[in-house]
């Protein structure tokens, strides 16, 4: 059993028997980690609020190799983002991003989608009411991307055709992004969207800020998401988070 301290995320916690909590970390450099974290149940003293749902910071954690469960030692916090927790937009948006990262993040991934995340969720943590659903789309479309699976935006996804981005286009999840006229006769399913959901994804995708979609934008994003990560990510199990962000709208009261 070797020591191994890392920067980390908490993403998930669960209660394992009458003390103690098993975390699941998303590590810089060993991807998503699962740890037990002993006696967190019977007394806040030994780890604090360190284990809060997207608290960062620096874990100590003994690694026994060949094995899926390893022993937290200690978590120094450095970020705890309890913004998160103040508004249910935010909360929402957050956990979708953490269930998007757990499911499809393996114990290889590396810093980028760990910069990334914890990118995401500081800008999803300063959100203002009214842009917690657009900026978990973007959260969301950017870990898409770093997973390796960013969509084609700019040309057809089958036959290369550059299109212009002022033209309406189909969008086909099963060939990766938008195709033309012709292709699209080759890929049934797709999805028309305007020219302005285009150019709103590549934005998310680039990094840019939040604008101001209607909530029948929102809607049409989230369902193309999700419809994207059947098509691309999907292990048959439900995304359960996302069906609470996807399907419940709150208030900015």
């Amino acid at each position: 059993m070797s020591l191994t301290v890392t920067e980390a995320i908490v993403l998930h916690a669960f209660d394992y028997l009458e003390s103690s909590r098993i975390i699941r970390l998303l590590t810089r450099e060993g991807g998503v980690q699962s740890v037990l974290a002993r006696g967190a149940r019977k007394s806040r003293g030994r780890y604090g609020s360190a284990l809060d749902l997207f608290a960062e910071g620096t874990a100590q954690v003994y690694v026994k190799p060949n094995r899926e469960l390893h022993n937290l030692a200690s978590f120094e916090v450095h970020r705890s983002r309890s913004e998160l927790a103040h508004d249910i937009g935010r909360f929402t948006a957050a956990s979708t991003v953490a269930e998007l990262a757990l499911r499809f993040a393996g114990e290889d991934s590396g810093p980028v989608l760990y910069d990334t995340v914890v990118d995401v969720l500081d800008r999803i943590a300063r959100s203002a009411p009214e842009h917690t659903i657009e900026d978990g789309l973007a959260a969301c479309w950017r870990i898409v991307s770093v997973l390796g699976f960013t969509p084609e935006l700019s040309s057809c996804a089958l036959c290369h055709t550059p299109l212009r981005d002022a033209d309406e286009a189909t969008f086909s999840h099963g060939s990766g992004g938008i195709i033309c006229p012709s292709c699209s006769k080759l890929a049934p399913g797709g999805r028309k969207i305007p020219a302005t959901a285009r150019a709103a994804i590549r934005r998310w995708l680039e990094g840019g800020e939040s604008t101001n979609l209607s909530d029948a934008e929102a809607r049409s994003h989230q369902r193309l998401l999700r419809e994207f990560l059947g098509a691309h990510l999907s292990d048959d199990r439900p995304l359960r988070a996302f069906a609470v962000w996807e399907h419940e709208r709150w208030s900015a009261a």
